[in-house]
Formats: C-alpha cells, sequence, structure tokens
C-alpha cells in the first residue's frame, strides 16, 4: 500500500480516451449534504410563489420563538444594520458614508411583501444590495427575517395589535396626563 500505482491530480492518462486522469462528475451529481429538497425553506418559495409564514423547519434546532428571534436580531445587527439601520429605516451607518439610502422596512410596499420576499432578497440580493446566501446561512437568513417583522410591528403597532389581557396592564403603567382643571392652583 506505501507504494501503489496512483495519478497525480489532472496528470495525463492513456486509459480513458479523453488522457484526463480526473473524470468529470456524472450530471445531476449533488454533493453530500447539498440535497435541497424543501423549496420552502431553501428558496423562500412553494412553486412561483414567496412563502407567507417562515418555514417552521428554520426553527427547528431552536429553544423557543423568542430564541429564534435573538438570533435574528443578532445576525441583522451584524449583517443588515450598516445600511439598513438598528431600526429598519434606512438610516445605517454606511448611508452618514455617502452611499445610497436602502429602502425603509416600515413603508405600506415593504410591509405587504410576504416573509419568502425577504428571504429571498437576502440570499440573491436586490438592487445595490448583493448576495449573503455565502455569509449568513439558511436558518439565520430566516431569522433575520423574523426579527425584520418584529421591527416592523415595533415601528408600526396599533392598541389592537395589544393582547386583550396586556392593555390594563400597559394602561396602568403609563401615567395619566393631567386634565386642565388638576393643573389649576
Amino acid at each position: 500500500m506505501h507504494d501503489q500505482p496512483r495519478f497525480r491530480s489532472y496528470a495525463e492518462s492513456s486509459f480513458w480516451p479523453d488522457g484526463r486522469s480526473a473524470r468529470p462528475a456524472v450530471d445531476g451529481t449533488i454533493a453530500r449534504g447539498k440535497l435541497r429538497t424543501d423549496s420552502a425553506l431553501h428558496r423562500g418559495k412553494a412553486g412561483d410563489q414567496f412563502v407567507t409564514a417562515i418555514p417552521a423547519a428554520a426553527m427547528a434546532g431552536y429553544s423557543s420563538p423568542r430564541a429564534f428571534l435573538a438570533r435574528g436580531q443578532n445576525r441583522y445587527n451584524i449583517f443588515c444594520s450598516p445600511c439598513h439601520g438598528r431600526l429598519g429605516d434606512g438610516e445605517g451607518m454606511v448611508v452618514s458614508r455617502g452611499f445610497k439610502h436602502p429602502p425603509s422596512y416600515h413603508t405600506d410596499k415593504l410591509r405587504n411583501q410576504p416573509d419568502g420576499y425577504y428571504y429571498d432578497v437576502i440570499t440573491n440580493g436586490f438592487g445595490a444590495m448583493v448576495s449573503y446566501a455565502s455569509r449568513i446561512p439558511t436558518e439565520d437568513r430566516w431569522a433575520i427575517v423574523a426579527y425584520v417583522r418584529a421591527l416592523q410591528l415595533s415601528q408600526n403597532a396599533t392598541l389592537a395589535d395589544v393582547p386583550e389581557a396586556e392593555r390594563a396592564r400597559l394602561d396602568a403603567a403609563v401615567p395619566r396626563p393631567a386634565t386642565p382643571q388638576e393643573t389649576r392652583h
């Protein structure tokens, strides 16, 4: 075994008709661990339509939705906030350096986009934004989508979005402004 016959990488060979020792991969070959059968998870689409909810498989490795959202916040702050800003308003650090403003996530157009749209933009890029597919793993891209949704809700929430049981607690925590009669001495 110490001195067995072998070919050097890319060396010429008389065994094969094309003269190559390294054989090309068979058409349709997929590298181990790279088979992507879940289109919703890996493309953000079901058929040709963007998915409207984050696939459950994206959250499978997290102990809770809160942990998934915290991961999204962490990844957003690292990869997205330099351009999109901490609030998702498009006022990131690079904008203050003279780069083009990215859109705010708080416009009606972007608030109404399905979750798969955001995943697709992170994966493939859009406009001046480059693809982050090679930098951010699949599950982290979905976690960022969840955090973008949380940012959108935080900036556009209404009283109707607060559960009924929590409204009384919130009302008690906020001091009531004084009436004109109470301010007179």
